[in-house]
């Protein structure tokens, strides 16, 4: 969500003709986040959101796109694809892929409650369950092999203690990928992003998911994982906030209940989605990409939540 292609009205102005969304009238970058361009637009019609893919590419795309149609004609509130004239909901704009979505209202729960952390376990539970009958399948890109792959290339810049915390970390996920407890687990299309900055809320009441590029299909328990890691922890150390991971989970499996298989999983599941946050941060640390307004985020701060993690105590998977 970094800006890396500038956009100005005047890109837009024939641009726009192909929609049914009247003329432009302002676009203004958005600065969060470190792999797309994004911008709030505003036309004659409303509040959008422009995407320009940096990454993702025109083969991979209609996963995102088609998943988000999706989820929204399921009744999940979840930012819907703009068709142009053609019905086509994947566009080209400065010779990239580019996509248009409704804008959600509210805004991002930065320091949430008990009662924000229910609304997103219920939601992220409903979601999990509409997205199952969805017919692409799309491995998760940032998942296993991204992990593999990138080890190495951040290795070189870590001191021995945390190369170790990384090989040993990669060598567990990698045995538990083969046990019999890991194909047992539920899988389908997830978010993978699950973050405080991707939700919406209007007070106390949940208005929707948004930002997919990182979605995927997955263990739904991965899903669980990467959303309690940010919106049920104490953002200075990385240990987890009870209450909040309680009403989280208590909220997720009156939805949906957890597996036997999941119970089991469920450490070395939190484990597996600290590594990749904390892996993903230090490759965008150390490898920075060129971009206006991009900041990258610290990776010491899943290197500290992966560590809670292995030590403990995380919450159970059904109410104590």
């Amino acid at each position: 969500m970094a800006v890396f292609t500038p956009v100005t009205l005047a890109d837009l102005t024939t641009w726009m003709t192909q929609f049914s969304l009247g003329k432009p009238l302002a676009i203004k970058g958005i600065a969060s986040g470190i792999e797309n361009s994004n911008f709030f637009l505003s036309t004659e019609t409303g509040e959008y959101v422009l995407t320009i893919f940096e990454k993702l590419s025109f083969a991979q795309l209609p996963f995102y796109l088609n998943l988000m149609r999706h989820l929204a004609e399921h009744g999940v509130s979840v930012p819907a694809p703009i068709a142009n004239h053609a019905g086509d909901i994947l566009h080209t704009l400065h010779d990239k892929p580019a996509a248009i979505v409704t804008r959600l209202g509210g805004a991002c729960q930065l320091s949430p409650a008990p009662v924000h952390c229910a609304a997103v376990g219920g939601m992220l539970a409903n979601m999990h369950l509409a997205a199952q009958n969805f017919p692409i399948h799309q491995p998760n890109l940032r998942g296993l092999d991204w992990w593999r792959a990138t080890t190495p290339t951040v290795l070189p810049y870590l001191d021995a203690d945390k190369q170790q915390l990384l090989r040993d970390e990669l060598a567990s996920q990698e045995n538990f990928s083969a046990s019999s407890t890991y194909h047992a687990l539920p899988s389908g299309p997830v978010h993978a992003d699950l973050f405080r900055d991707n939700v919406m809320f209007d007070g106390e009441r949940l208005t929707g998911f948004f930002d997919f590029y990182f979605a995927g299909c997955d263990t739904w328990l991965f899903d669980v994982a990467v959303t309690l890691n940010d919106w049920c922890i104490d953002l200075s150390t990385g240990a987890i906030d009870m209450p909040r991971a309680r009403a989280l989970l208590d909220a997720y499996q009156q939805v949906r209940p957890f597996t036997d298989a999941e119970r089991t999983a469920w450490q070395t599941v939190l484990r597996a989605g600290a590594l990749r946050f904390w892996l993903s941060r230090l490759y965008d640390y150390y490898l920075p990409r060129d971009a206006h307004m991009l900041t990258p985020h610290d990776p010491a701060h899943f290197e500290r939540i992966l560590r809670q993690r292995i030590a403990g105590p995380i919450p159970a998977l059904s109410p104590a």
